[in-house]
């Protein structure tokens, strides 16, 4: 049953991220272009997603437990350290460059988007970095 409830939250996600424009990566850079071809309308998209994960986020911790979970799993850290600003700096340079964040670039990847089919392997490469780099996953088989 949760497998199919994130399989209908993943496709309700990406359907409002083409909807929404945010799989167009010009789109993305015309907004980032505040002094070029500024292009507002994704202002408008945050804003609505903002909102909304507000309201969500109130009503599901309402809740005393997850619907197809047994418990909620959130985040205990909080403060805001080196690693936290270089991973934000990263993706938004990333971002920034190829107009693609990692969930608008897999729904690109779907629809076959110029661009995708370097960015999503560079993507999976740079997370896989960011854990060896850390300590999290052990030395690669072929090391």
């Amino acid at each position: 049953m949760s497998f199919l409830v994130n399989l209908l939250l993943g496709l309700l996600f990406g359907i409002g991220l083409v909807v929404s424009g945010m799989s167009d990566p010009a789109k993305v850079v015309n907004f980032l272009d505040l002094f070029g071809t500024w292009d507002p309308s994704l202002a408008f998209v945050m804003g609505g997603a903002v909102v909304v994960a507000f309201v969500g986020y109130r009503l599901v911790l309402a809740r005393p437990a997850p619907v197809t979970g047994g418990e909620f799993h959130l985040p205990t850290q909080t403060e805001i350290d080196a690693p936290l600003l270089g991973g934000a700096a990263v993706f938004g340079i990333g971002w920034g460059l190829s107009g693609f964040c990692p969930g608008p670039a897999l729904t690109a990847l779907g629809l076959a988007a110029p661009g995708t089919l370097a960015f999503v392997p560079a993507m999976f490469v740079g997370m896989w970095a960011a854990r060896y780099a850390s300590g999290r996953i052990g030395k690669p088989s072929f090391a």
